[in-house]
């Protein structure tokens, strides 16, 4: 492709002392798109390494490098790449994540002939630190209303992943850009809000891969703020699908207290996890409880005879 009709898509990699690591992969992923229509943002925090060198040694007109003086927070040079992009759409391209070949011409040829929308996805694969392909999630999400789109995130079956987001540009910066209450959910709050105001492209095929690496403590040392963002996301999506409100909240409540007790798992201070699970409770009350109580029954004997007695008696009904 590159046509003058194909709209630019812009690539943002901010990074920070990757240049011997992970980065030089996602770049390269970027640099071998099958699109050639694109504008390539490296957002460089202040790294130490040679990430400058390397960048600058790339015969490439399609990156522009950028070196910040001072050391930013994460979302800042999130938003400083959208700030710069040139493209009509938007990937945020973490710097240990990867992009397959055909990524962006994929997306665009999922567009609507006429029009736009807000974002596009694609399906997505989970990797290690050593590249070993830990999980593939096809996206399976094409045809669902924005209720049913955001259900299906609720019930685990779909997941949110800034490398496979790309976002309408013009609309993301209308929006405001990248940010939520303690910004840990800002992908999904910029994705639920482009899916409800303009709509989406949904491409059921692995496209991108996410790399999980690191012990996760990160998380769990962060659980007051996911908590924060759980709430302050969850508020948002009922502000944007009133009539469905209820049933969001409802289901909404089950998955963040879930999504919360999991991450509190982690913490290896018995004492610390058991007041962070007081704390759980104090905001998610009678909802936490039942998680707790499902968490316990599946590790017993009980829960395969209940799945077989629920079994029988759909059989019945």
């Amino acid at each position: 492709m590159g046509k003058s009709s194909d709209p630019i898509v812009t690539i943002g990699i901010p990074t920070y002392n990757r240049a011997e690591g992970y980065f030089k992969q996602a770049l390269t992923s970027a640099l071998s798109q099958t699109y050639q229509n694109i504008d390539i943002v490296v957002a460089d925090n202040c790294s130490t390494d040679n990430t400058e060198r390397y960048v600058k040694s790339i015969p490439d007109s399609r990156i522009r490098y950028f070196k910040h003086s001072k050391n930013l927070a994460p979302n800042d040079n999130f938003n400083f790449c959208l700030k710069e992009a040139r493209g009509e759409y938007f990937l945020l391209l973490h710097d240990d994540d990867l992009i397959d070949d055909d990524f962006v011409e994929t997306c665009i040829n999922g567009l609507p002939a006429n029009g736009e929308v807000g974002i596009i996805r694609t399906g997505t694969r989970t990797i290690d630190g050593n590249g070993s392909v830990l999980n593939e999630g096809y996206n399976r999400t094409d045809g669902l209303s924005t209720t049913d789109f955001i259900l299906t995130w609720f019930k685990w079956k779909t997941a949110f992943y800034f490398c496979s987001l790309l976002f309408n540009t013009k609309r993301l910066k209308e929006i405001g850009g990248f940010g939520s209450k303690t910004n840990l959910f800002q992908d999904v709050v910029a994705a639920v809000q482009l899916a409800a105001k303009f709509g989406r492209v949904d491409i059921y095929d692995i496209k991108a891969s996410f790399r999980k690496h690191g012990s996760g403590m990160t998380f769990a040392n962060k659980i007051n703020d996911w908590v924060e963002d759980s709430i302050y996301l969850l508020d948002l999506i009922c502000d944007l699908i009133p009539e469905d409100m209820h049933l969001l909240k409802k289901e909404g409540l089950a998955y963040f207290s879930m999504f919360n007790y999991l991450l509190a798992t982690k913490i290896n201070s018995p004492a610390s996890r058991l007041l962070t699970y007081f704390n759980l409770f104090k905001t998610f009350k009678l909802v936490f409880v039942r998680q707790i109580l499902v968490q316990l029954i599946h590790r017993t004997p009980i829960y395969p005879a209940l799945q077989s007695l629920r079994k029988n008696l759909k059989t019945f009904s």
